[in-house]
């Protein structure tokens, strides 16, 4: 391609078709034979963006020789290509442009991928900068924080830091400054920011922005905290308040120290969003872990600081006092070394002592009660020599019951605790043998507290306790023998009475008759036996066996209803002052026993005033707590009804008083009295669960208070009781009569036979059975408790209800240990006459029984809810059931024992409000061991029914339950009913 001289822009490039593109490059060149081509035929093939530059390089050659240009062509199948043309003008004329094209795509694609390496470098090599720069920031406020103890510059250095690197507008930091007299308070620090620009608001409080930096839980960043739900929640403000600084972004990291707390808060803000970033996060944090130690080094400098001043004030006072301290070092060194010789003297004194002990066991324990040392006197109670033990675990020496009860551990544990543990027990030697042993074990401490070990003494106390066993039973039978041969003599005297009369009685019965010597005779002998049976009666009270029938009584009326019997009883020389409180408590308690230990208390007052005097009885409710229960004897803490006794008289000195509840211990003159008055006083005051204590001073008088149980239901109130003729029976009315003593069994027969009634005898239990079963028509079983032959009378009785349960039953005892008598008090529903009795006595008795008509099943219901307590009783009314209720275990107790006739069974709620149900149920068995009992529970009829596997006679039924369901259980237990 050539052209003359004269350059003409139109005329010089080649045409599209020309080859431009082509893997071979062509030169081009203007001369005179060039193709008749025009440039804008050219310039059709090249980018329209790029024409420009290949006029503007003509141009340039024409003005300065040189020709260069870049440009991009389509090729033919439609790809671009870049294109470079380098070319020179040449000197001669005409000028001519000689050049060459070339085909440069490769090389514009490489340089592409080049600059874009070229721009990645560029941003790391920014991002290189930016990380220098923040390692030279926290490189610099690391050197000057670590450098740094004065706080104020210290929380400042590192406030300015943390804008710098969080790139925040302004940041505060708030930390806690305790003062020197222990004060705390906080302060803050700013950057960013005039320090007016916070004067004027209150301390950041623990919100819900702010508390996870003050609490030490971890950093908070928001990008844009006005919508963060956080904020605003908290009032007088709900946000920040009017004249704050515009805060968006927010970023808090808390200051927390090496031990966990938390000096203060690093806080940043921006008023734009989104401009703390995680990376910010992770550096303010970096920088909140370097200036918590630095605060805490500040810190520990001031102290230390603190402490070096106070200790150059110290050396300065000790240098003013120790002018002569060389003298006195010298009098010291003398008084340690003559100290230190007379230790080791002591310590060899010691150890010799130690070792010439050999009453006792004297060893040593590490904390873990291995033993590390062994005296002689440990190898002879004990039998070890110091090789079998050293090493070995001090429980080595207890009983196997004792270390399966874990002793050992709670022995050390108790001395460890305490400082001491003390005590007496066996112990085993080496060859097997037991010892009873005195034991004291002592915490052996160092200077600071620790625990060292263990100095254990162990003392062989087996010949004492031997001795102090024979001495007790040597008072034992002291005791015995002033029991009985108080017995002895007052029987031996209430018998000269009976059996003299008797002899009387007999011989005159032989000769004529003399009717007023006979009955004088047999006057004295029937008041010889009543005082025998009185005597009787008092040793059982005292030994708290007598039977007794505790009733709800109401003190106040007993004492108004014996106040003339007490004025017939004590004379009126002797004026008698009652004093009732109001608003009194029923109180529990057997009201013929009472009334007998009241007339008891009053004759002992009266002859305690032998001139005169005043008679003051008292009431009053009273509570005994548990500290004055702990200092006493058999007494519980609770509600007691006080009923006091108090004379005027000559009073007691202290030996009597520790005396006057002795059986057979008396005063008085010999013939004046049996010694039993108060002891009888004392056993039935105690077999009634209550207390009973005395006040005396010698010349002043003497007060005697009876404390009985508070009853929480009254029964009805007794009538007065009216003097009734001896009742009679009828020959259809049948008793059965089981006694083993002969003589007993026919007065008893022959009584009932004289009062009208058909009566068959049996000797045993196995014969009553027998009579039971082949005679129908027996209405009435008379049995004494006390029966041989494998079963006694309550066992009978047990077995004759299972059978036929309309059978009417009396028992008789003269010592009713526990077949019918629990806790001093008859079980419920029991019929009692004891012996003595009198034929008139009997009557009465048989015939309130006979004439008592109760419906054949009598249930107690226990249930607290009402809605339950309502549907259950009318399910029981419907089958035939007589219900008693009751809410509450307490008023289930009183009325099992004021129900006249007693229930057949018991339905009781698990879960009542004041006891657990199984308590209730425990405490009923205790009582009366063969009364029916039915659980009503919610619980797993499973659990409950393995929870009460050892109790007799218990079933139970699951809530909710239908009529038939609790007719069913009460049939599973024995318990029969009729439909009305």
């Amino acid at each position: 391609m050539k052209r003359q001289a004269k350059l003409q822009r139109s005329h010089w490039i080649s045409p599209p078709g020309s080859g431009i593109g082509a893997p071979a490059l062509r030169r081009c060149s203007f001369d005179s034979e060039a193709a008749e081509r025009s440039l804008e035929k050219w310039q059709e093939a090249a980018f329209v963006d790029d024409v420009h530059k290949i006029h503007a390089a003509i141009d340039s050659a024409k003005h300065g020789g040189s020709f260069y240009v870049e440009f991009r062509v389509k090729h033919p199948g439609g790809t671009p290509h870049w294109i470079v043309g380098k070319g020179q003008v040449t000197a001669e004329a005409p000028a001519l442009l000689r050049g060459a094209f070339y085909d440069i795509t490769e090389r514009k694609s490489l340089e592409a991928r080049l600059l874009a390496l070229n721009e990645t470098l560029e941003a790391r090599v920014a991002e290189a900068r930016e990380e220098n720069r923040t390692l030279e920031v926290l490189n610099r406020i690391g050197i000057s924080i670590v450098a740094e103890h004065d706080l104020e510059k210290l929380v400042q250095s590192v406030t300015d830091a943390g804008v710098e690197l969080s790139h925040a507008q302004f940041g505060a930091f708030f930390y806690n400054v305790t003062k020197e007299d222990g004060e705390s308070y906080m302060l803050y620090t700013l950057s960013g920011a005039r320090q007016e620009a916070f004067a004027r608001f209150p301390m950041p409080r623990n919100t819900a922005v702010f508390e996870p930096t003050f609490r030490g839980r971890g950093a908070v960043r928001s990008g844009d905290i006005l919508n963060d739900p956080r904020y605003g929640k908290n009032p007088p403000y709900n946000g920040m308040p009017q004249g704050h600084l515009p805060v968006r972004s927010y970023l808090a990291v808390p200051v927390v120290s090496r031990s966990g707390e938390t000096l203060g808060g690093l806080f940043f803000g921006h008023s734009q969003i989104g401009i703390f970033t995680e990376r910010a996060e992770r550096l303010v944090t970096a920088l909140a872990a370097q200036a918590a130690v630095a605060l805490d080094n500040a810190r520990l400098y001031q102290t230390n600081q603190r402490e070096i001043t106070a200790r150059r004030q110290a050396e300065q006072q000790l240098q003013q006092l120790n002018k002569g301290l060389e003298q006195r070092v010298e009098e010291r060194a003398r008084e340690l070394a003559t100290s230190l010789a007379q230790l080791k003297d002591t310590e060899r004194r010691f150890r010799l002592l130690v070792e010439a002990v050999t009453d006792y066991a004297i060893f040593m324990l590490d904390p873990a009660g291995h033993i590390v040392n062994w005296n002689p006197g440990a190898q002879r109670i004990k039998g070890y020599t110091r090789d079998d033990v050293i090493g070995q675990h001090f429980s080595l020496f207890y009983t196997p019951e004792d270390r399966r009860l874990d002793l050992p551990g709670r022995v050390l544990l108790t001395a460890a605790q305490t400082g001491k543990y003390e005590s007496e027990g066996w112990r085993v030697r080496k060859d097997g043998s037991r010892f009873w042993a005195s034991v004291v074990v002592n915490a052996i401490k160092g200077e600071e507290g620790e625990l060292i070990g263990f100095a254990k003494i162990t003392r062989d106390l087996t010949e004492r306790r031997m001795a102090e066993e024979r001495v007790r039973q040597a008072q034992k039978m002291e005791a015995i023998g002033q029991l009985t041969g108080g017995v002895a003599h007052d029987f031996n005297n209430l018998l000269t009475i009976i059996i003299g009369n008797l002899e009387t009685l007999k011989r005159n019965l032989d000769s004529a008759v003399d009717a007023d010597r006979l009955a004088r005779s047999a006057d004295n002998a029937m008041r010889g036996a009543r005082r025998a049976e009185s005597l009787t009666q008092r040793l059982l009270a005292f030994s708290r066996q007598q039977p007794l029938d505790p009733k709800s009584i109401d003190l106040g009326r007993l004492v108004t209803g014996m106040s003339d019997l007490l004025r017939r009883t004590i004379g009126e020389q002797i004026t008698i002052e009652t004093v009732l409180g109001g608003g009194l408590w029923p109180a529990h308690a057997d009201p013929n026993q009472l009334e007998l230990a009241i007339l008891n208390l009053a004759v002992n007052a009266r002859d305690a005033m032998p001139d005169g005097g005043k008679l003051t009885i008292e009431t009053a409710n009273v509570h005994l707590d548990e500290k004055y229960a702990a200092g006493q004897a058999e007494v519980l803490p609770g509600q007691y009804v006080m009923l006091a006794i108090t004379d005027n008289g000559c009073g007691m000195t202290a030996e009597v008083r520790m005396k006057a509840f002795d059986p057979f211990f008396t005063t008085k003159d010999i013939g004046q009295g049996t010694g039993l008055g108060l002891s009888q006083v004392y056993g039935f005051v105690k077999q009634s669960r209550g207390h009973v204590k005395i006040y005396s001073e010698v010349g002043e008088g003497t007060t005697i208070k009876l404390y009985l149980p508070r009853v929480h239901s009254m029964s009805m109130e007794a009538g007065e009781e009216t003097a009734a003729p001896v009742a009679r029976g009828s020959a259809n009315e049948t008793v059965l009569v089981v006694e083993d003593d002969s003589d007993v069994r026919s007065f008893s027969s022959d009584s009932l036979r004289e009062l009208g009634y058909e009566v068959l005898e049996a000797e045993n239990g196995r014969v009553a059975l027998h009579l039971l079963e082949t005679r129908p028509e027996i209405k009435v079983l008379f049995t004494d408790i006390g029966l041989p032959g494998g079963m006694n009378g309550r066992q009978l009785a047990d077995e004759v209800r299972s059978r036929g349960p309309d059978l009417k039953v009396l028992f008789t005892t003269g010592y009713a240990r526990n077949a019918i008598v629990h806790d001093g008090r008859l079980d419920a529903g029991v019929e009692l006459i004891t012996k003595p009795f009198t034929r008139a006595a009997l009557s009465t008795k048989l015939r309130d029984i006979i004439g008592a008509t109760r419906h054949p099943g009598r249930i107690l219901l226990v249930e607290d809810e009402a809605m339950i307590q309502m549907l259950a009783t009318e399910y029981l009314e419907e089958a035939g059931f007589t219900v008693d209720k009751a809410s509450t275990g307490v008023e289930a107790m009183n009325k099992l024992r004021l129900v006249p006739g007693g229930v057949d069974a018991i339905i009781v709620d698990i879960g009542l409000p004041d006891r657990k149900g199984d308590e209730l149920v425990r405490e009923i068995k205790a009582v009366n061991p063969a009364l029916p009992i039915i659980l009503a529970t919610g619980q797993s009829a499973r659990t409950v029914r393995e929870r009460f596997k050892n109790e007799g006679n218990v079933g139970i039924v699951t809530k909710p339950y239908t009529a038939s369901d609790l007719l069913r259980a009460l049939r599973d237990v024995g318990i029969r009913w009729n439909p009305r």
